[in-house]
């Protein structure tokens, strides 16, 4: 669900309401994650299964997945797969995230039949599976409402509370422990039935972290190498079991970078503070799209338009810490705005960027200098207001990432002489020799170099 604004809208929300939505700070103990070995040179693909197809099924989904893994995708994240509430649905189709049953399928989408089978498919072909999940608030009809009014908050009348503009939505009470109890049984369903491998958890930021300390351990337990994924960028996430949050900062800085805005060197501001206030282990999913920022916010087609999208799409997939998202299209790339609450496929054919994504993925997969746990240095190769470069390292493996952020051509020399060595550029296909000669970079470039390993054949 969309964050933009709803913490100025929050406060209202909790003044209207009998019982106060739960503080969601940490209070006890500190869970850190500890993250499944198969995350850390992962990657994620997220999937909108009804503009996905023109059918918009698990089946006819099914038929792009050799394509996705030829493209080195290696976890799908789902969006809902859950059947949506038909009170206060909002369009024809209604909001995913408009959840009428915990333990069901979308009808739209297929049977649980074919979401099983979809589930045993992806893994047979080396790939994972996450489905987002929405603890947060349920749907307008879901039969919580009805069998367990009790497990909703309530507003100055005494109904189900509703959060913000969500009015197809009403809000869960995690003060009471049955219904924690109950999501958490609903959880593991997907877990132990259909064999996925972890969670987006959508508006994680707005639900307890006692909640999160007594959930993921559970579900661990069932399982121990799940991931989990918060839509949410508060520090108690981190120290609450979450693997993973969302950058949200970073995500702002680099659209301002992009529009010319900021310079290259204010990204440095943003992760500063993510390693000020995170704790080391936290890992970020850095993105140039997501389903809100495409739908709502013109992404990527509107903030990094053209050209532009090209350097910020290899930040994203190298930075320090990060395990980078691909929303559904990019690899088109999708140009417009995909419609929320209506049917509004996807059109398929061009796969103009499949080739560039394939060589930040592939590479990503096969050398740890890029794994999430791997170190991160600036490098100042010259103006750091227009150049943005780093070196990834781990081990006896490292990668050199320069990018030229500006829309003008830019200079660089390489002064360190530890990088003034033959290198793989991972986009010509060309080992080149890298130098202190100085090199005179195009508008929005992006080098990506994989140096030899040492004493490897």
């Amino acid at each position: 669900m969309k964050k933009v604004f709803l913490l100025l809208l929050l406060p209202a929300f909790i003044i209207s309401c009998k019982s106060k939505a739960p503080k969601t700070e940490n209070t006890t103990e500190t869970v850190v994650a500890t993250h499944p070995e198969w995350i850390m040179q992962g990657n994620i693909y997220e999937v909108n299964v009804r503009q996905y197809t023109s059918e918009g099924t698990f089946n006819a989904f099914a038929q792009h997945l050799d394509r996705l893994k030829n493209m080195g995708v290696q976890t799908l994240w789902f969006m809902p797969v859950n059947p949506i509430s038909k009170v206060d649905r909002k369009g024809t189709l209604g909001s995913y995230y408009a959840v009428a049953d915990y333990t069901a399928i979308n009808p739209e989408y297929g049977t649980m039949d074919d979401w099983k089978k979809l589930v045993t498919t992806i893994h047979e072909k080396g790939m994972k599976v996450l489905i987002d999940w929405v603890p947060n608030h349920t749907g307008a009809d879901h039969p919580w409402l009805t069998t367990h009014p009790d497990f909703f908050v309530k507003d100055s009348t005494g109904k189900a509370a509703i959060m913000s503009d969500w009015t197809d939505t009403r809000v869960l009470d995690f003060k009471n422990n049955e219904m924690q109890d109950s999501m958490i049984a609903a959880m593991k369903f997907w877990v132990t039935q259909t064999g996925i491998d972890g969670y987006r958890v959508d508006v994680a930021w707005n639900v307890p972290g006692e909640f999160w300390k007594k959930c993921i351990p559970q579900l661990k337990a069932v399982k121990n190498d799940l991931f989990f994924l918060a839509e949410g960028d508060k520090p108690y996430l981190m120290i609450s079991g979450f693997d993973a949050y969302y950058p949200w900062e970073m995500f702002v800085m680099m659209t301002k970078v992009a529009a010319g805005e900021r310079p290259a060197f204010a990204l440095d501001s943003v992760k500063a503070k993510y390693d000020s206030v995170y704790p080391k282990e936290a890992i970020p999913m850095y993105f140039t799209s997501n389903h809100d920022e495409n739908s709502w916010n013109k992404s990527d087609y509107g903030t990094f338009p053209g050209i532009v999208h090209a350097p910020f799409a290899v930040f994203s997939q190298t930075m320090g810490g990060t395990v980078p998202l691909v929303y559904s299209g990019q690899e088109e790339p999708l140009l417009r705005p995909l419609k929320f609450f209506e049917k509004d496929p996807i059109v398929f054919g061009k796969f103009e960027r499949a080739k560039f994504y394939k060589s930040l993925h592939d590479l990503r997969k096969k050398n740890p200098a890029l794994a999430a746990d791997a170190s991160f240095k600036k490098v100042n190769l010259g103006n750091d207001t227009t150049i943005y470069a780093y070196v990834r390292e781990k081990g006896n493996h490292k990668v050199l990432v320069i990018l030229n952020l500006t829309k003008k051509e830019q200079d660089i020399k390489i002064t360190d002489k530890s990088l003034q060595r033959l290198a793989y550029n991972i986009f010509t296909g060309v080992n080149e020799q890298l130098s202190e000669k100085r090199k005179s970079l195009p508008p929005w470039s992006y080098f990506v170099y994989e140096y030899p390993v040492a004493g490897a054949n």
